[in-house]
């Protein structure tokens, strides 16, 4: 199918693609009932699944998985014979952080200087926006040409694995002959990019206690042990004096071939401030993508006001450790743990419980579906050739579907590109990015029928 009329369509529907988004963007589906209630999830829930059934979806359903929250099923018919596709996305979002710093509120999408700005927009309510676009083309320019099997998540941020234990459990449910998971990004804002790799991730809850109750610090500080003391020495074990993260028995040393990521690209992508230096040593796709790193969340302790002249009994902190593709997350946890208690001064006592984890994903990057998505994704961004990148970060589910369809062809692209600057404060997408790779998907699944009919 030429490209003309695909993108034509794609570009008249940009402006429900909006309103669509703004309402999506609305709900606070947070999925931590602690912080905002389940009520906005089980809407926003719902409003996903009602936008499959007014486009014709079939067994549309709201899936209660183990973790008390709900994903979102439903299946599109294609031709008698056509393979089957399954898009996912999901529609829970990161907490909004420090709603002072957002210039526009983090729940009300608002257009900004040619980006579209609130909390989810790109990562990744925009995700499904982007799947009902491509469908939605195909269907004015003649049909969806395979079958197309929708899954939206609504627990993906909290890393509890709901989907992963209902999947496993249903294992027939979301069968299909290649999958796009829609919730990475291009490299760079406009360079048509699939991701090939994603770091597998544990979190871990650490707890220090050294005393019966908090001291006066004049009375005891010297002798008593201080928990929060014992804390920041554990935590810093975890780090070599390049910031490169040390986890006893660990690599740390992988090299990335491929796609290289310049320093000065990446310092202006995080922001670094001027004069600070970077953490570590090789390459920086070495470092994001090829290697383990180390990250303290929050800690327990008392805030600055208010504290007072104490002794503390007890400290507690929340690490999150990143795995690279090679590295089994469950052997890395154990290494971790024994880490942890090795380093842990004082003969303090420590408490150790993982609440998430996920393996990490590497894609077979010489298959069809590959194949199929580079002459999409060339076509709708004309002069760019597509890129094959990892990403730092994990997709649990990623590694649950390759294990229970082996044969399934995996692919990972999405509207997160850096300037997108998602699980910060003031998180945008790019309506440009988001209308390409709507073409490019509709694209895709052409093509993709195309190659199994071949």
């Amino acid at each position: 199918m030429p490209i003309d009329p695909i993108a034509e369509t794609v570009a008249s529907l940009m402006p429900r693609a909006k309103q669509e988004l703004s309402e999506l963007v609305a709900f606070q589906s947070v999925a931590d009932w602690a912080q905002f209630p389940r009520s906005e999830s089980e809407a926003a829930a719902n409003w996903v699944a009602d936008a499959l059934r007014a486009e014709g979806f079939q067994d549309v359903a709201l899936l209660d998985t183990p973790d008390g929250t709900q994903s979102v099923y439903g299946f599109l018919p294609g031709p008698a014979g056509a393979p089957t596709v399954l898009l996912y996305a999901h529609y829970d979002v990161q907490p909004p952080l420090d709603d002072a710093a957002w210039i526009s509120p983090a729940f009300e999408l608002t257009e900004r200087d040619g980006r579209w700005y609130g909390r989810g927009a790109a990562d990744c309510k925009g995700g499904f926006i982007m799947h009902l676009l491509a469908l939605r083309a195909l269907k004015a320019n003649g049909g969806v040409p395979v079958s197309v099997k929708v899954i939206v998540e609504g627990s993906e941020e909290q890393g509890t694995g709901g989907l992963q234990q209902y999947a496993e459990a249903h294992p027939e449910l979301l069968t299909a002959d290649t999958i796009v998971i829609g919730d990475a990004g291009n490299f760079r804002l406009g360079l048509p990019t699939v991701t090939a790799t994603l770091r597998g991730m544990t979190l871990l809850k650490v707890k220090v206690d050294t005393l019966g109750g908090n001291l006066h610090s004049g009375m005891f500080g010297g002798v008593a042990p201080d928990a929060l003391a014992a804390l920041i020495r554990v935590l810093d074990s975890l780090r070599a004096a390049d910031g490169s993260t040390t986890v006893d028995g660990l690599a740390s040393d992988a090299v990335w071939e491929g796609l290289q990521y310049p320093e000065a690209d990446f310092r202006a992508d995080a922001r670094v401030l001027d004069g600070v230096e970077l953490i570590g040593n090789g390459t920086v796709a070495d470092r994001l993508w090829a290697r383990p790193a180390v990250t303290v969340l929050g800690i327990d302790c008392p805030p600055v006001v208010g504290a007072t002249p104490s002794v503390h009994a007890s400290a507690g902190a929340l690490v999150s450790l990143r795995v690279p593709p090679g590295v089994d997350v469950t052997e890395a946890i154990k290494l971790l743990e024994a880490h942890l208690v090795a380093h842990t001064p004082w003969q303090a006592r420590l408490a150790l419980e993982v609440v998430g984890q996920g393996q990490p994903f590497q894609a077979n990057t010489d298959s069809p579906a590959y194949t199929s998505m580079r002459a999409a994704m060339e076509a709708a961004y004309p002069g760019q050739e597509m890129q094959i990148s990892g990403m730092g970060g994990s997709i649990p589910l990623c590694n649950t579907l390759t294990s229970l369809y082996p044969e399934a062809e995996m692919l990972l692209i999405g509207l997160s590109e850096p300037e997108a600057q998602i699980h910060a404060v003031n998180e945008s997408v790019s309506p440009e990015e988001l209308e390409r790779l709507s073409v490019a998907e509709a694209l895709f699944l052409v093509n993709y029928a195309e190659s199994k009919r071949d």
